[in-house]
């Protein structure tokens, strides 16, 4: 399928997105992911910065259920058992995102095992 969008821009775009989760700071892994969104008329970049910021929504859901577990007397061994998961999700899943980006970018990744709130 040819794509009217400049697919070396749809790459680049959609891998500065999923690549926002690996940055510490609140504005940066947020903010890039929003100002593509909202700047880009490309429609899989589009997908690709809503899928990105659903993941980040997820992320902050799943550390709450976490730390809740933590903190309560019953939920420390469940917390145990979902700590390795979690963290293994949180990274693994965006370097398969970015390697999708690159290798199809005509089409948008959807991570697995999140809630779509956008």
């Amino acid at each position: 399928m040819q794509s009217a969008y400049d697919p070396e821009k749809r790459k680049l775009l959609s891998v500065l997105s999923h690549s926002s989760v690996f940055f510490a700071s609140l504005f940066f892994f947020i903010g890039v992911p929003l100002g593509i969104l909202l700047i880009s008329e490309d429609p899989i970049v589009k997908e690709n910065a809503k899928e990105v910021l659903n993941f980040h929504f997820n992320i902050w859901i799943y550390e709450a259920i976490i730390a809740i577990l933590v903190f309560s007397f019953i939920g420390i061994p469940l917390a145990w058992l979902l700590t390795p998961f979690f963290f293994l999700f949180h990274w693994v899943t965006p370097i398969l995102a970015i390697l999708k980006s690159l290798n199809t970018p005509d089409e948008p990744y959807r991570y697995p095992f999140i809630f779509r709130f956008l």
